[in-house]
């Protein structure tokens, strides 16, 4: 019979909750502040602790600081209300196994603390290369990554994954729902910029036939097609107002209603979304409601970009280098030492994507199977100052060519560097056969990355004017960024 110790100062709540962990078959104990509690967890055999945050004296979550250190073990449930979500994260943080919002359902409180209670303990953690094969990472911040996850994943509580493009952000939702109660549902992802405003209630929520122009049937949105398993909404900075109110409300009452239809559907699936906005700053520029922020980011997980864990970048490197290898029908390549160098010294905006496509390049340009500087094509005025690497006395690199007396000088802070010359057009080909036997798709979208690149340089990174200058509609632009993993 598993010992369950209820914490609370409020004498009917830890009363509650200990008659009705009787009556579920455990045995039951009440303390009416932490020091109490800590006395009875030294006297006996507890197996879980079930803590308010608010209490007077020592509070929940340093109740759960000391238990760590005297249980480590233990798991630690905490009770929150609403209008503490940042208690919360830090409680999931700091190692709680989940938390319970008041007023609560008796179901979750009775499906959290049997969870809790059938965790493994006392494992050693497996290395995370072993335990997390689609995730490739060594570094602390990414070991840190594998920890929240671990830790996260077999709770219900939403998470937002936030980070610049191309970090791998629904790599890490898709770890989180595979590591979860539900692994075995769906796990259904939209991406809520791809969809015009008009046409993602609909997406998310589903429709009824004749709702609309085209509604020639009822279709299921993303909420009924994740039931039971994992909704993830990538982009969710990018929704607009309205369709923020609507999520808030279905996040509150548990319950959505399909465009067109007046029956109301209960909400079964864990939410998990991605931004790689401030969403901050954007409730404080008015932009994204507080309250719809505070339920979706439950549990925020940070996915750092490539140039703060540039450790990862020649596992990363062997990783693409064996995937392209096989797909492309070549012999195993690999990646010179000056290649490897000249990775190491780049800042990767397009971070992970961007590595990833290119080796997928070099892999289908190398002519042996050593990929040299060559073949990588890297943004010269991208790479990284030498002078933060180089030991004094050695001449940082410049954005320039060097000049046979010595590097290019850095401009005066007066007059700003002139900007890039535009691309060539076969930039990337050394000669005919290999012009040719890259293909005319290739060399079109390389053509068309770099023209996209340059026109946002010109523009000051504004997408407005650099649809102007590529004579694209802004919707077509922003199109063709996506595809071509373009940050």
């Amino acid at each position: 019979m598993a010992c369950i110790l209820v914490v609370d100062d409020e004498l009917s709540m830890r009363e509650f909750l200990t008659i009705f962990l009787k009556k579920q078959g455990y045995e039951a104990l009440g303390a009416e502040d932490g020091e109490t509690a800590l006395r009875l967890v030294e006297d006996n055999p507890v197996d879980l602790v079930i803590s308010d945050i608010r209490m007077p004296g020592m509070s929940g979550l340093e109740l759960l600081a000391a238990l760590k250190v005297q249980r480590p073990d233990t798991p630690f449930i905490l009770i929150t209300a609403f209008a503490s979500p940042e208690d919360a994260v830090t409680a999931m943080k700091n190692g709680a196994f989940d938390y319970i919002t008041k007023p609560f359902q008796l179901d979750e409180v009775r499906r959290i603390v049997k969870a809790a209670l059938e965790r493994p303990t006392g494992a050693q953690a497996p290395a995370p290369e072993d335990e997390f094969p689609e995730i490739i990472g060594e570094s602390p911040e990414m070991r840190k990554l594998f920890d929240l996850i671990r830790r996260v994943a077999p709770t219900p509580a939403n998470v937002m994954i936030y980070g610049e493009s191309g970090t791998g952000k629904e790599l890490v939702a898709q770890a989180i729902h595979n590591r979860s109660q539900v692994a075995s549902k769906p796990f259904v992802p939209i991406i809520c910029s791809a969809i015009p405003e008009t046409l993602l209630e609909s997406e998310l929520f589903g429709h009824a036939k004749g709702s609309f122009t085209g509604a020639m049937a009822d279709k299921p949105g993303l909420f009924q097609l994740a039931s039971g398993g994992t909704a993830f909404l990538d982009e969710i900075g990018e929704i607009s107002p309205v369709i923020q109110t609507k999520l808030l409300r279905v996040l509150q009452e548990r319950e959505f209603m399909p465009v067109g239809s007046t029956k109301t559907i209960k909400l079964n699936a864990r939410i998990i979304t991605a931004t790689n906005r401030v969403l901050e700053k954007e409730i404080i520029a008015g932009n994204f409601r507080e309250d719809l922020y505070y339920r979706l980011a439950v549990v925020p997980m940070h996915m750092p970009p490539l140039r703060e864990r540039s450790g990862d970048i020649p596992l990363l490197v062997n990783h693409f280098l064996k995937k392209y290898a096989e797909r492309l029908g070549r012999e195993p390549q690999i990646v010179s030492s000056y290649g490897m160098q000249v990775l190491m010294q780049y800042d990767f905006p397009g971070n992970v994507r961007e590595l990833e496509n290119i080796i997928e390049r070099g892999v289908a340009m190398g002519g042996t199977n050593i990929i040299l500087p060559d073949n990588l094509m890297l943004s010269a005025h991208r790479r990284r100052k030498q002078e933060t690497r180089e030991p004094a006395g050695t001449a940082p690199e410049t954005d320039g060519e060097a000049q046979a007396g010595g590097p290019p000088a850095e401009p005066s802070p007066q007059e700003p560097a002139p900007p890039p010359p535009p691309p060539p057009l076969f930039v990337a080909a050394q000669d005919e056969e290999e012009l040719f036997g890259r293909g005319l798709d290739e060399v079109l979208e390389d053509l068309e990355r770099r023209m996209i690149l340059y026109a946002l340089e010109k523009a000051d990174n504004s997408k407005t004017k650099a649809a102007e200058l590529l004579k694209l509609s802004f919707r077509s632009l922003r199109y063709k960024t996506k595809k071509l993993g373009i940050d």
